[in-house]
């Protein structure tokens, strides 16, 4: 009887020992579901928050290159308006110098041409840009209109170049916390069944 009280007490201490042993682990992965919680919202938030900003990058951008498009497409207009004006006072000024005189004031036309095309066209995207470069048409020699023509496509197309890579980023970005949610919603999968796991030991 003695042996068996004995062989009782160990299994007692036995399992004891293995509902202490489930009870830590139940309480680690408790925890760890909690971290992995607080670290799929924080995971969550973020891509909201990127969602949204990522969404308005993208009609902001839809509309930027629009009006970046349009214009490059009114300087383009305008510098050949003005080269048209460029060459034909080359060939005036070689074959037929008493044209000087009706040349200038059709160099002139030409240059009011232009400088009403870039107008109209800031008016209508609201530039700024574009509104300058009209005034200096109208007003500089050809050479700085001309410089200030390039200039200005050069910057147009830099603004196009930097903005395509921050669309990039963000899209990488938003990429990169998707794949992150997945794997956090998995783990938490994983931590859920084996509370169960441990809670279904702990009952038996």
């Amino acid at each position: 009887k003695e042996s068996e009280i004995e062989a009782g007490k160990a299994q007692i201490d036995t399992k004891t020992g293995e509902l202490a042993t489930t009870d830590m682990k139940n309480a680690q992965a408790k925890e760890d579901i909690e971290d992995t919680r607080n670290s799929l919202s924080a995971d969550e938030q973020f891509l909201m928050m990127l969602k949204e900003k990522c969404q308005l990058t993208d009609k902001e951008w839809e509309e930027r290159q629009k009006t970046r498009q349009l214009e490059m497409e009114a300087v383009s207009k305008a510098l050949a308006i003005l080269s048209g004006d460029d060459a034909h006072d080359l060939f005036t000024r070689t074959f037929n110098p008493a044209l000087v005189q009706e040349e200038s004031s059709a160099h002139s036309a030409r240059r009011t041409k232009a400088s009403k095309l870039l107008s109209a066209v800031a008016n209508k995207l609201h530039s700024p840009r574009l509104a300058t470069l009209a005034y200096r048409v109208r007003l500089d020699a050809f050479t700085r209109v001309k410089k200030a023509i390039d200039d200005m496509i050069a910057q147009l197309l830099k603004e196009k170049e930097d903005e395509i890579k921050h669309k990039d980023f963000c899209v990488d970005e938003f990429n990169t916390n998707q794949l992150q949610t997945e794997k956090k919603e998995r783990e938490k999968k994983d931590l859920i069944a084996t509370i169960e796991d441990l809670e279904l030991t702990i009952k038996t």
